[in-house]
């Protein structure tokens, strides 16, 4: 089978996420999960399939682990002919079955839509000649190596596994949840590769790993189904920033490239409209919705330990700094109007409206602690020393020029899905 043929296939079968109906009728009207420039056409919805409802109010086990189910099970029927031939130990488990959904209809759906196992890089002369600069990626920094994966890759195979001077680590990201993460790779002696099972809960991918087919949670980084069950891979920090930011601050840094060996042309903005949707996809969530913040709002949801909080993106908007303490660690979240744009908006990926940047870091600097305010569009001063710093968390000027704030585990995920995984967790302004 020649490449063309491969890409050709891959692509309809990664389009079945986007465009698939055969469960309840409710799925995006344009655009591919592979990222080329077909269009997927909108299937009917059938009575009775909505918008969910709505209610207003080495790696090892991190904290208070989830307690594991070691008991009989049963398959759902809508998963069996999709999981029929796989390893799982299905026995062991933190959630119950029928919280998975089918989200590529198609015996054994694993890595239909396919991860990238041998990522090339660019330099960022080369990547801007097809980057746009409003345009948002992940951004990770490991020792000296800074990287950018553009969302619209990401959005294509949404699993990179990836290493950086002998540390395995992937970087995933989940478009209708809109969560960008990255995890180390080692669990105790073994390097797992992940993969899309194609299996969904609460809308966020399920990753499979390839030594005992445990399933996985990729939004918080946990087993959720197998013989990993329970266990949590260690988060590494990131962000999610524009290219131009990103290559001003990091001129010597690599970018994904668009040679991924699928032969996409990566042009199209999948999911179009998505974002500007009241609800996510009734197919993939049927959970309740809090309607607090719009369901598709962005949040910045920052992680210290096992303790949460949401940061919404309008609150953001408003008062640009947030001071705070989390999990007894002083935490400050930052938002700022860099023209970021919205990545299921426009014809093209960086056409989408304005978004910002929201990002947090740890705002202890050799055990002193620091608050901050903004100044101008994208500076922010601290009042303990006039130093400024840029949105990158680097001081550029005064007392403390040179020093870098560490990044604070967050993420930048839609509102519906923080709340589905962090029930009851406090949110800034809420």
């Amino acid at each position: 089978m020649n490449r063309f043929v491969v890409a050709m296939v891959l692509f309809v079968a990664a389009s079945v996420a986007v465009g698939m109906a055969f469960l309840a009728g409710d799925a995006p009207e344009t655009g591919s999960a592979a990222g080329a420039s077909t269009t997927v056409p909108a299937p009917e919805e059938p009575s009775g399939a909505g918008d969910p409802t709505t209610t207003s109010g080495s790696t090892e086990v991190s904290g208070e682990p989830p307690e594991v189910v070691a008991v009989g099970f049963e398959i759902p029927e809508a998963l069996q002919f999709a999981v029929e031939d796989w390893t799982t130990d299905w026995s062991l488990r933190t959630i119950e079955l029928d919280e998975l959904k089918l989200g590529i209809r198609a015996p054994d759906p694993r890595d239909r839509i396919a991860p990238l196992d041998d990522p090339a890089y660019e330099s960022i002369a080369s990547a801007a000649e097809w980057l746009d600069e409003r345009e948002i990626g992940v951004r990770f920094v490991l020792d000296d190596v800074a990287r950018f994966y553009p969302l619209r890759i990401l959005t294509a195979h949404e699993i990179v596994n990836d290493e950086v001077k002998g540390v395995p680590f992937a970087v995933t990201y989940c478009p209708l949840c809109n969560t960008a993460v990255v995890f180390d790779r080692r669990v105790g002696d073994e390097v797992l590769r992940f993969g899309v099972s194609g299996l969904l809960r609460n809308s966020d991918l399920v990753m499979w790993d390839d030594r005992t087919v445990s399933l996985w949670q990729q939004i918080t980084g946990e087993g959720i189904v197998g013989s990993f069950a329970g266990t949590r891979l260690e988060l590494l920090p990131s962000s999610m920033v524009t290219w131009a930011d990103f290559a001003a601050v990091h001129p010597n840094g690599e970018a994904l490239s668009l040679d991924t060996g699928f032969g996409f042309n990566y042009s199209s903005v999948a999911y179009q409209g998505y974002s500007n949707r009241s609800a996510p996809y009734a197919a993939f969530f049927d959970g309740p919705l809090d309607e607090r913040f719009p369901a598709l709002e962005r949040v910045v949801g920052v992680r210290v330990d096992e303790e949460t909080k949401a940061f919404p993106f309008s609150v953001l908007r408003d008062e640009r700094t947030v001071n705070d303490v989390l999990g007894g660690v002083p935490i400050t979240v930052w938002w700022a109007p860099t023209g970021a744009a919205d990545n299921f908006d426009g014809a093209r990926p960086g056409d989408g409206g304005q978004i910002g940047t929201g990002i947090a870091f740890v705002r202890e600097v050799d055990g002193r602690e620091l608050t901050f305010t903004a100044s101008g569009d994208s500076a922010f001063v601290d009042d303990q020393t006039g130093s400024t710093w840029s949105l990158f968390g680097e001081a550029i000027e005064g007392e403390l020029v040179g020093v870098q704030l560490d990044l604070a585990l967050h993420q930048n995920e839609f509102w519906f899905a923080w709340v589905a995984f962090n029930p009851g967790a406090p949110v800034h302004g809420g």
